[in-house]
């Protein structure tokens, strides 16, 4: 059974930074791509990142591109999310996902083509 679970937010001023932890354990894991979505009060969850079951191929939202670094520690079972140069608009409940399809190479983006989401942890910019 794969579990996941969510580390790592927090309260941060505009421009600061935070990492975010995913820990996903499960005897196949490393064979499946991990995401991080967001969700914002009153609004749907969005995709922001994604890195492949090998580590080697990376995916983002554009407003996050060039702040955001997605990773991943296969011999930790760790996909770790660092978030620089932080907006009032990143605020929301960070999740993360396990892709649904093995050994994909392209980046899915929909939240119906992940599953196994974790409880989230808040994330919150604000002076």
């Amino acid at each position: 059974q794969v579990q996941v679970v969510e580390s790592g937010g927090g309260l941060v001023q505009p421009g600061g930074s935070l990492r975010l932890s995913c820990t996903a354990s499960g005897p196949t894991i490393s064979r499946y791509g991990i995401g991080w979505f967001r969700q914002a009060p009153g609004k749907e969850r969005e995709f922001v990142a994604r890195v492949s079951f090998t580590g080697g191929n990376t995916y983002y939202r554009d407003s996050v591109k060039g702040r955001f670094t997605i990773s991943r520690d296969h011999a930790k079972n760790i996909v770790d999310l660092q978030m620089n140069s932080l907006k009032a608009e990143d605020t929301a409940v960070y999740y993360c996902g396990v892709e649904k399809r093995p050994s994909q190479l392209s980046a899915p983006i929909r939240e119906n083509e992940y599953d196994f989401w974790g409880q989230g942890t808040q994330v919150t910019v604000s002076s």
